[in-house]
């Protein structure tokens, strides 16, 4: 963000959503009915088997898309990749699980650019459509709101075990799957029954992701700490020191504007902070919506549809996390 505020002010009243704040994606408004809705992501590969890590990172770019509550339309890839080391068919099979991934969203991949890198990278610049008054934007949670949660946490730790060989990728099968699933569920249960704010949880883990809706929002946010769901082993891991250096970053990053529970130990603390990889969204709906929130992320079949928090006017910029 310090970089960002050395770079000339968008003064142009159709961007809608820009660089000023914390939110998933760019809008740009086109008329009354219709704005554009625009991200990128990419990275280096989270799982050794090409073809999904292209369905994840396809998964993980798409995600912004549904987080503000638009509907993607098509793709861009952006490719790093070694061919002299990997080569084409690898190549072709990272491209094809991305493309999958794609065609589930309803859209298709146009084009794309690569160069040649010494570390393969992958990700996706995707475009959506969604209406100018259905954006879910970070600064429109409102004081009442519930907090639902749409996949379990501890992806973060889980990968690490990977890379750490304590776990193969065959035992972490359930953050494979967590990962390359599409937020379409939920970006659909918005879509049904309305929110107020929305976003993925990603790299800043559940803390920082929070953060940047309690601030954008000037709300006070609360989050109960037994009621996120989790992957399984997540917890033994972080307990056992197992988790990214992301992960700690974020917990002492953030951890000023944290309000912790006294009962909460370090190991929970970092579960909170744990960085997600393709994470589930967190969607910000009225309390009287919550009931139907839940009912139709069930029928969409989102991996979770867990009520973890609420909005408050109380501290506004800040988080508590309750034991």
């Amino acid at each position: 963000m310090q970089v960002l505020a050395k770079l000339p002010r968008v003064t142009d009243a159709n961007v809608l959503v820009g660089n000023d704040g914390v939110d998933d994606a760019a809008v740009y408004k086109m008329n009354d009915e219709q704005a554009i809705v625009q991200t990128l992501d990419f990275f280096t590969p989270i799982v050794d088997d090409p073809g999904k890590f292209g369905e994840i990172a396809a998964a993980n770019a798409i995600s912004d898309i549904y987080a503000m509550g638009a509907k993607p339309l098509f793709a861009l890839n952006i490719v790093g990749f070694p061919m002299a080391v990997l080569g084409g068919d690898t190549l072709a099979e990272v491209l094809l699980g991305g493309s999958r991934k794609a065609h589930e969203a309803g859209m298709f991949v146009v084009g794309g650019h690569s160069i040649d890198d010494a570390e393969p990278k992958y990700g996706m610049c995707v475009t959506g459509v969604v209406h100018p008054d259905k954006i879910m934007s970070n600064a429109s949670a409102k004081p009442g709101d519930v907090l639902i949660l749409t996949k379990p946490l501890g992806v973060g730790a889980l990968t690490t075990a990977v890379k750490r060989k304590i776990r193969t990728e065959a035992q972490i099968e359930p953050a494979i799957e967590s990962m390359s699933a599409l937020n379409r569920p939920g970006g659909e249960a918005m879509n049904e029954v309305g929110a107020n704010a929305a976003t993925d949880i990603t790299g800043f883990g559940t803390i920082g992701h929070m953060l940047e809706i309690a601030e954008a929002s000037k709300v006070g946010i609360e989050i109960d700490f037994e009621a996120l769901p989790l992957l399984p082993e997540a917890m033994d891991l972080i307990m056992d020191g197992c988790y990214p250096g992301g992960t700690r970053k974020n917990y002492l990053y953030y951890g000023s504007k944290v309000d912790w529970d006294e009962k909460l130990s370090e190991p929970e603390k970092l579960l909170c902070s744990d960085a997600q990889t393709s994470g589930g969204l967190v969607i910000s709906t009225p309390a009287e919506k919550a009931d139907a929130m839940i009912e139709a992320l069930k029928k969409h079949g989102a991996l979770a549809h867990t009520v973890i928090g609420r909005v408050s006017s109380d501290n506004p910029g800040r988080l508590r996390v309750n034991r």
